[in-house]
């Protein structure tokens, strides 16, 4: 059971359930965007433009795209199909999570070692301020030179959080070179991390995860198991479930985001990678949420519709988020000379940064717990904080080299809550909910109006604060971001980013 093959043709019976479709690929891929179950035939995927045959799919009226034979599918037939793919997936999934859980904690400990030894250096230049500036500037230049040339050139595709390249593989666009992705993934963001830029570990880690599906893919060796493309999207949701300690949101998001809608034993596998990756994460590193939050109890529901601006303000920002990142995404195809005068300046930056405001650098997962747990800031230092942290993220994320943008989406979502809740407070004071709430919120809102992931957002900020009397909220908040994000016509954003590197390598007619 692997990949089908595209550009061939395959005549089916179907179920009465199942709706038959002859369909281009280009209409597969691009006009009805129905996610590619890439399982059951003999060959890996092709690229899609290897071929201009169209090819039969059976299609079930919950859009989950399954491979067809030449046998009639009776109910049975194909229930006790779907059950073999779950069995067969089992152990290599289970592998999966656990190889992506002890890369897990190797990267975060490793990220942690990095930020000490950042902030020792920082220490250090301030006793020397003649000169100290200048050693951090150059440091700063120096890291991203080799943070982004390692990507330039070993591996173009590890740049960035990675996540459109993963969504590349699993329809066919692109193959996986995992054991060099992997390797530079980790490198790249470890340098840039350490040195201060805005890089978050969440896309980086869907990387890794999904490098280590096709890894595993490959080299299982039954060979039912080899060039299935729902270990690549399993590794990535248990890469996303390890970093945060959030089993669920990287189910969620393998769901949202990854290509496994409608694919039962896709899921299947992805729900045991999470779990074990998961659980060696906790192992390694401890049970602890992401965030320290308390709430004593839930905010009164005469008090949700103050999270309605939370939402609608952070919708506004994650959207013009979404647009600056994918208008930054010229800095990263500049030539060699312009590159390094757009480096300097970034680098310029995130030094001014570290020398006055060292506590934006980095992912900023310690900045957020200090906001959850009732660091209290004035308006103008909020919104000076968000504008330093808006711009330095976008040009981080910008640079070439590997750089996620989970955790920076819910510093910038924070900070958005608590201003905008701050201000609902006392335009309302009385309501009875605390600022953490009001944060809490905006980081799922903003996380949703900049990625369009709104799911995610809600499961993955309850796991990290660890409080499910947030829901309610959060759902309100989210959803109120989305509807502001589909109002302005903003697309996922990694979906976007996908679509603009396949036009950028079309050639022109």
């Amino acid at each position: 059971m692997t990949r089908a093959v595209l550009g061939t043709r395959t005549s089916c019976a179907v179920h009465p359930n199942l709706l038959l479709a002859d369909l281009s690929l280009d209409t597969f891929f691009w006009r009805s965007k129905r996610k590619y179950l890439a399982f059951g035939c003999e060959n890996p995927i092709k690229n899609r433009r290897d071929s201009d045959s169209s090819l039969h799919f059976s299609i079930s009226k919950n859009d989950c795209v399954t491979p067809v034979t030449n046998q009639i599918i009776n109910g049975e037939d194909t229930l006790s199909l779907e059950a073999k793919r779950r069995q067969c997936l089992i152990l290599p999934a289970f592998v999966l999570g656990v190889l992506a859980g002890l890369v897990s904690v190797g990267f975060q400990l490793a990220l942690a070692y990095g930020e000490a030894i950042r902030n020792q250096a920082i220490g250090l230049a301030h006793h020397y301020p003649d000169i100290g500036s200048w050693a951090v500037m150059v440091a700063a230049l120096a890291s991203l030179a080799l943070s982004a040339g390692l990507v330039f050139r070993f591996a173009p595709e590890a740049a960035g959080s990675g996540v459109p390249h993963v969504k590349m593989v699993m329809q066919g666009h692109r193959t996986f070179r995992w054991l060099r992705v992997l390797a530079i993934k980790f490198a790249s963001t470890l340098i840039g991390a350490s040195a201060g830029f805005m890089v978050g570990r969440g896309g980086p880690s869907v990387h890794i995860g999904a490098a280590l599906g096709q890894g595993v893919s490959d080299l299982w060796p039954d060979a039912t198991v080899k060039n299935q493309a729902v270990l690549v999207a399993a590794g990535g949701g248990a890469g996303l479930a390890a970093t945060f300690n959030a089993p669920l949101a990287g189910l969620a998001f393998a769901f949202e985001d990854l290509g496994l809608r409608g694919i039962p034993s896709g899921l299947f596998a992805a729900a045991i990678a999470c779990f074990s990756a998961d659980m060696v994460c906790r192992w390694g590193l401890g049970q602890e949420p992401g965030f320290h939050i308390t709430l004593s109890q839930a905010p009164p529901l005469n008090a949700l519709a103050a999270f309605v601006p939370v939402g609608v303000v952070a919708g506004l920002l994650g959207g013009l988020f979404n647009k600056a990142l994918l208008a930054g995404q010229t800095l990263v195809k500049l030539p060699a000379g312009l590159r390094w005068l757009w480096w300097w300046v970034l680098a310029m930056l995130v030094a001014a940064v570290a020398w006055w405001l060292p506590e934006l650098l980095g992912g900023g997962q310690n900045f957020i717990d200090s906001l959850l747990t009732g660091r209290a800031l004035a308006f103008n230092t909020l919104a000076l904080f968000f504008v330093v942290r808006f711009v330095v993220t976008v040009g981080s994320s910008c640079s070439g080299a590997a750089a996620g943008i989970f955790m920076p989406s819910l510093v910038l979502g924070a900070l958005v809550g608590v201003a905008v809740g701050g201000i609902v407070q006392l335009l309302v004071p009385g309501l009875g909910v605390v600022p953490a709430a009001f944060a809490a919120a905006g980081m799922a809102a903003f996380f949703t109006g900049a990625i369009k992931v709104p799911l995610t957002a809600i499961v993955l900020v309850m796991e990290m604060t660890g409080s499910y009397t947030l829901v309610l909220p959060l759902f309100v908040a989210c959803f109120a971001a989305y509807s502001i994000a589909d109002m302005l016509g903003i697309e996922p954003i990694y979906g976007a980013l996908m679509q603009r590197a396949l036009r950028q390598e079309t050639p022109k007619q």
